[in-house]
């Protein structure tokens, strides 16, 4: 792998190397753009098959979070960070504690908070060394109720644009994954009159979203198949690929899921396939926004207000693919990139 190739073709600002031999931190930290605030993005905990792997992942997942804090409306960049390593085995204060002083040490041009693997206790380590880390346990927090919030919010606006009203009264909805995140949009497509077919690798996650929201379990391999209105992928990504996007029979594609397409001409198919397609970093966005609010002085009231606010932001990037005939997964970029630019001309201006 060329990084600076790399870094070059997607215009990343900075890659970072963090190792301690004592604690066995093994940790990448991306810097994608900062161009309209210091770069957000969390800290996951992955045992990745090569450094190669864990390199590139950062990469994307940094890039990702530019445009996610952009189209939110955000005073933010992007950034991510992966520590290499079995979570169950390498976890610890000391190793977390030496993270912070690597994060310190970036002066406040990167902010972290948790992602997947680490929790609020581990930013609480984080913590102990650097201000510069955010969802702390006691301030905004667990991130997930709002991330769903916004997800939902999400789905309605598509349902309106499909449907003609954003009412869920008797809608087929097939979601993949039953998660914090998961499970908390069930119980809101639940509340809101939906049917609901689900999935997980976890027995009980299922079980328990089967029992108290009625819904009907399905096969992990069998969720794509699903007669519904609606799928909302809530797991892992790249679930929209060569091989599942010609197994969906739904009219929507709206989950919580970080990039669910394994390629961009996947986002082509779906719009050719007559399937919306919601891209992930719009409406998964609740959860960036929450902490946002955190830096801000928290306020969970003014959290889930501005994450209501996905449901415009969905209906602007739908109005953009209309307009220029382009998937919606391109749409969304453009208007993330709309933002960059404008705010970016902005700050121009000398200031002593």
């Amino acid at each position: 792998m060329k990084i600076f190739d790399y870094l070059e073709k997607y215009d990343h600002e900075q890659l970072v190397f963090c190792h301690d031999r004592e604690t066995g931190l093994k940790a990448i930290i991306a810097i994608h753009d900062t161009t309209l605030g210091p770069a957000l993005g969390g800290t996951r905990i992955w045992n990745y098959e090569s450094e190669e792997d864990a390199i590139i992942d950062a990469l994307r997942l940094s890039r990702g979070m530019t445009y996610k804090n952009a189209a939110a409306g955000l005073n933010l960049g992007g950034g991510k960070t992966v520590i290499i390593g079995d979570a169950s085995k390498i976890k610890s204060e000391e190793l977390f504690r030496v993270f912070g002083r690597y994060v310190e040490g970036l002066s406040g041009r990167y902010i972290t908070a948790e992602d997947m693997n680490t929790t609020t206790q581990d930013m609480a380590y984080v913590n102990d060394e650097t201000d510069y880390v955010v969802g702390l346990e006691g301030k905004s927090g667990d991130p997930s109720p709002v991330t769903a919030f916004g997800v939902f919010r999400g789905i309605q606006s598509a349902v309106d644009e499909v449907y003609g009203s954003d009412d869920l009264t008797g809608k087929a909805v097939a979601v993949q994954g039953l998660g914090a995140v998961g499970y908390n949009v069930c119980k809101h497509l639940h509340e809101a009159g939906a049917k609901l077919y689900v999935t997980d690798i976890r027995k009980e996650s299922i079980e328990r979203v089967v029992n108290e929201m009625d819904a009907i379990a399905v096969a992990p391999d069998e969720i794509y198949k699903v007669d519904c209105d609606i799928f909302v992928p809530c797991a892992m990504g790249a679930v929209i690929n060569d091989f599942t996007v010609d197994q969906l029979k739904c009219k929507i594609v709206a989950g919580s899921a970080n990039n669910q397409l394994a390629e961009e001409k996947h986002g082509d198919t779906l719009m050719e396939k007559g399937i919306l397609y919601i891209p992930d970093f719009v409406i998964n966005s609740g959860g960036v926004i929450n902490v946002y609010e955190e830096m801000k002085g928290y306020n969970k009231e003014r959290a889930m207000a501005r994450a209501s606010t996905i449901y415009d932001s969905i209906k602007k990037l739908i109005e953009i693919s209309k307009r220029e005939n382009i998937s919606t997964n391109k749409a969304a970029e453009r208007m993330a990139e709309e933002r960059i630019e404008k705010i970016g001309r902005a700050k121009t201006i000398y200031l002593k």
